[in-house]
C-alpha cells in the first residue's frame, strides 16, 4: 500500500492505496491503461502508474543494504510511502524452506525451520521509495 501525491498541486490522497500488478485500468480519453489510475480531488487531474519492472526478490547479504523491489512508470503523481501490507513470501537462506503468509506490518517476522533446527527472522525492515 502507497501515499500518492499529485505532482501538479501536491495534495496527498488521504489514504493508503493499493496498485495490483496483474490488474490494469482505464485512462480516461482513450490514453491506454495502467496498473493504478488516480484523479486528484483537488486540481482534478488525472495520474496513473504502471509497473515497469519487479517484483525483485530481496537477497540477504551482510551487512544488510538496500534493494529495489519494484519500479513504477508514474505520470502526474509520485508514491511517498509505503506500507506493507498482505503476505509475503520467504525463502531459508541455507535449508531452501519455503515460508508463506509472513505479515511484515510490524517491521519483523520470527518463525522455526525444522531443516536447520534454528530460529529464522526478518527484522528491522525499512521501506523507501526513491526517484530514479
Amino acid at each position: 500500500m502507497f501515499k500518492v501525491q499529485c505532482t501538479s498541486c501536491r495534495e496527498t490522497h488521504a489514504n493508503h492505496v493499493g496498485v495490483n500488478r496483474f490488474e490494469t485500468n482505464e485512462m480516461s480519453g482513450s490514453r491506454g491503461e495502467a496498473n493504478f489510475v488516480w484523479k486528484c480531488k483537488n486540481c482534478k487531474r488525472e495520474s496513473s502508474a504502471s509497473v515497469k519492472a519487479g517484483p525483485f526478490p530481496y537477497e540477504q547479504t551482510e551487512p544488510a543494504k538496500p534493494q529495489k523491489l519494484l519500479e513504477f512508470d508514474c505520470r502526474g503523481l509520485e508514491f511517498t510511502e509505503f506500507k506493507a501490507e498482505g503476505e509475503w513470501l520467504a525463502e531459508g537462506v541455507e535449508t531452501g524452506t519455503k515460508f508463506t503468509g509472513i505479515d511484515l506490518e510490524e517491521g519483523e517476522w520470527f518463525e522455526y525451520d525444522e531443516k536447520s533446527n534454528e530460529e529464522v527472522s526478518i527484522n528491522d525492515v525499512k521501506w523507501e521509495v526513491r526517484r530514479s
